[in-house]
């Protein structure tokens, strides 16, 4: 006999949520190895683009971040070659410079104090939809967590190396965890490394779903109600923690040098 056949959705929704607090490992990285891996797991899923693309993690100091030596590509990251850099992007007690393009960052680091990661990329699938300065459509169960959290920047404002771009692109974003730029590429935040891994990850698989979805017909829109549902399941720390673990396992069988 069913002990859970007379639950509600809610309920078991509820019971589910508690399994994964009590009996999921997340796995143990310091920030600079989840940035590292982060950069290696995007490798892996198509948002190389040279050196274009910026990662960042705010520090426990408030005012300066963890990113990525301008000059190495996502596939040459490791935990140990990652720079701090303050708020001017000038490095703290190291000779290395990061990308220019940083700068956004800083602006998005001071406008939204509960943003603590976040991820600008070029994948092929987002660059593509770019190019038709649309705005990101979530269709299907999948991409949900990015449900009515998406926004849009339908004028491209140049090359982001100034603090004019900064303004837009935080602007822009505004209480949202993604945003699609029109002509240029994707950017997402987390309040945590993991969930702005797993929301870089998301946007390209929603951008090459609605390509694909727009090649065949008409995307159709999801039920509101019910879309926002899967996209506060989807959306949880302990599930971005998770998800992050299974990435990050797979990372490292192909990239052990990366912490």
């Amino acid at each position: 006999m069913m002990k859970t056949a007379h639950l509600d959705k809610q309920q078991l929704m509820f019971n589910a949520q508690q399994q994964m607090d009590e009996l999921l490992n997340q796995g143990q990285f310091n920030d600079k190895q989840k940035l590292a891996l982060t950069c290696r797991i995007l490798y892996d899923h198509g948002h190389d683009a040279g050196l274009a693309g910026q990662i960042t993690a705010r520090t426990s100091a408030g005012n300066t971040f963890i990113t990525q030596r301008f000059g190495l590509g996502f596939d040459e990251i490791t935990a140990d070659n990652l720079i701090e850099v303050n708020q001017d992007l000038e490095p703290i007690d190291q000779q290395a410079m990061p990308n220019p393009a940083n700068r956004f960052h800083t602006w998005i680091y001071q406008q939204h104090p509960e943003v603590n990661c976040i991820i600008h990329t070029h994948p092929t699938h987002v660059a593509a939809l770019s190019m038709l300065r649309v705005p990101l459509m979530v269709g299907q169960m999948d991409t949900c967590s990015l449900f009515d959290d998406c926004a849009f920047l339908g004028e491209w404002p140049g090359v982001p190396v100034g603090n004019e771009e900064g303004i837009i692109i935080s602007d822009a974003l505004g209480n949202k965890r993604a945003l699609l730029l029109a002509h240029h590429g994707q950017l997402v935040v987390g309040k945590t490394i993991e969930e702005a891994c797993n929301l870089a990850l998301m946007i390209e698989r929603a951008a090459r779903l609605q390509l694909l979805a727009m090649a065949a017909g008409q995307v159709q829109p999801l039920p509101a109600a019910l879309a926002q549902e899967a996209h506060d399941w989807l959306s949880t720390d302990r599930r971005s923690k998770v998800n992050f673990a299974y990435y990050a396992r797979k990372a490292l069988k192909s990239h052990p040098e990366s912490i």
